[in-house]
């Protein structure tokens, strides 16, 4: 039986993670980051773009992210351009902090990680520069003019800086355009972590190599990345460590939800309500929330 499809225009929300201390995060993903501080009454600490929630923050772990475990790969924050990306590879740079800015010709992305080890990109779209995706069991990357590319050479900074402007204050926060592009997890085995995303829930699979998968709604190059480079059988981290808490997934409307929570429990998987939506947990214990627009 053919799986239905997530709606086309789901994309992802907000990401939990329990960090060591709370003061120290806040300033890593204000000052560093550049998000902006929302309000919020429960204790956690609430970060975002405009008035978007993108992370929340639960300063309540006793030791950092244990490596080789389940959980989150990275998060990544999706700006509008490359000045954006520019401003936060210049601030960065300026802060000292270690980064990896890396070109994978559709995309221009730089990883990092917050103090704890929680894996983040920071990416834009360059869909004018070639294409990157899946073939011949590994990634494949081909420029504008069809020549294969590696898809992870460095990014040429001199380019990328060509777009600030003389005036341009690197402490400006990420602009309110800023969104939750997509969330990558270290599970233990991609073959059940994709019946559980696409069978169960329904995003579109993008590509699928050994130990990698990437799932989509709409045809997006991937909202979710899958992979075991934590380990095939990765066991999730002790309580009290750092690391994922939830990710949201969003859907258009309240139809669509009910559509994804029906198929979870026609395939016995638990839901329960909570924060407004429907919890579930996928075969490597990473807890996702679905949620409906307003």
């Amino acid at each position: 039986m053919k799986t239905e499809s997530i709606a086309a225009t789901t994309g992802m929300g907000a990401v939990d993670l329990a960090v060591t201390d709370g003061d120290r995060a806040l300033r890593f993903y204000r000052d560093y980051v550049g998000l902006t501080p929302l309000p919020s009454a429960d204790g956690a600490i609430r970060l975002g773009a405009g008035a978007r929630e993108l992370v929340v923050l639960h300063p309540d772990a006793e030791r950092p992210v244990v490596p080789r475990t389940s959980g989150l790969y990275h998060l990544a924050l999706l700006v509008p351009d490359r000045r954006e990306l520019a401003r936060v590879i210049a601030r960065l740079g300026r802060l000292g902090w270690d980064q990896y800015p890396t070109d994978h010709v559709m995309t221009k992305a730089n990883y990092l990680s917050d103090p704890d080890g929680n894996g983040i990109e920071i990416y834009t779209e360059s869909p004018e520069d070639g294409t990157m995706g899946f073939g011949n069991g590994t990634f494949v990357a081909y420029d504008k003019d069809g020549k294969p590319r590696s898809g992870r050479d460095p990014i040429d900074l001199d380019e990328l800086f060509s777009h600030l402007r003389e005036d341009d204050r690197l402490e400006v926060p990420m602009p309110e355009a800023t969104k939750m592009g997509h969330v990558h997890l270290h599970v233990a085995d991609v073959d059940a972590a994709l019946r559980f995303y696409h069978d169960l829930v329904g995003f579109d699979v993008m590509g699928h190599v050994p130990g990698v998968g990437f799932v989509s709604a709409g045809g997006y190059h991937h909202h979710l990345g899958l992979n075991t480079w934590a380990g095939r059988g990765a066991r999730p981290a002790p309580p009290g460590s750092a690391g994922l808490r939830r990710f949201k997934v969003e859907l258009p409307a309240r139809r669509d939800l009910e559509d994804v929570v029906g198929r979870l429990e026609h395939g016995d998987v638990s839901v329960t309500e909570e924060a407004g939506g429907f919890a579930a947990v996928d075969p490597s214990a990473n807890r996702v929330l679905f949620t409906a627009a307003a």
